[in-house]
């Protein structure tokens, strides 16, 4: 897709999708947003949460970026985008669930198994240490003959259960869920079929998403 496509679309959203839901979008701006659920996603180009929930303006608040991770909390005076992202989610809009959404195909998660060199990747390279701990729990529990694609399937899935402890992490995000006002959730997204997982907490394992 190159500039004059987007252009294009864009075009195309003022005429037809923008008027749709322009009354929605004046009443955003006169309310202000209230979404109720915190999706963290990939940055991957094939993941689009609105496109997979069918979510309507102003219901999800969204963060994206390199592999769905969570990083630690870490309260210096550094910049902490994720981090920032959580802390206004949960302590100014007060959601009420975060889910973390791995995919298959993860590129970030076969990165894992294999570290880029360049050194033109200083941040990538930083920023993939926080899918190790997956990486590292798969290869010391998982058969030694087992196909690259299940390991690396097996780990996107991990890596969603070790994003969601990393979340407990944080205060305010640990204090909602310990008294009931905060609902955190894993899902997995196959790219190549459009299915959706969840995390059963009670069977330990992905279950596929049934329609309510």
């Amino acid at each position: 897709m190159d500039i004059d496509k987007l252009i294009s679309g864009f075009g195309r959203f003022k005429k037809t999708k923008f008027k749709k839901y322009q009354n929605k979008f004046l009443d955003l701006v006169k309310n202000g947003q209230h979404p109720r659920v915190l999706f963290i996603a990939c940055s991957d180009s094939r993941v689009n949460p609105a496109l997979i929930t069918d979510a309507q303006p102003g219901e999800l608040f969204i963060i994206r970026n390199i592999g769905n991770m969570i990083p630690p909390y870490a309260p210096d005076n550094d910049y902490h985008a994720t981090a920032a992202g959580i802390e206004y989610a949960v302590s100014v809009l007060a959601v009420s669930d975060i889910i973390v959404c791995g995919h298959s195909h993860c590129g970030a998660i076969g990165g894992a198994y294999k570290i880029p060199k360049s050194k033109k990747l200083i941040h990538v390279k930083k920023w993939l240490e926080l899918a190790q701990e997956a990486k590292d729990f798969v290869t010391l529990n998982s058969p030694a003959e087992m196909e690259l694609s299940k390991r690396l399937e097996l780990t996107e899935k991990v890596s969603v259960l070790f994003q969601l402890n990393r979340l407990l992490t944080y205060p305010e995000v640990k204090r909602k869920v310990a008294n009931g006002t905060l609902f955190l959730r894993g899902w997995y997204y196959r790219l190549e079929s459009g299915e959706l997982e969840y995390y059963n907490d009670e069977k330990k394992q992905f279950m596929a998403m049934q329609e309510p």
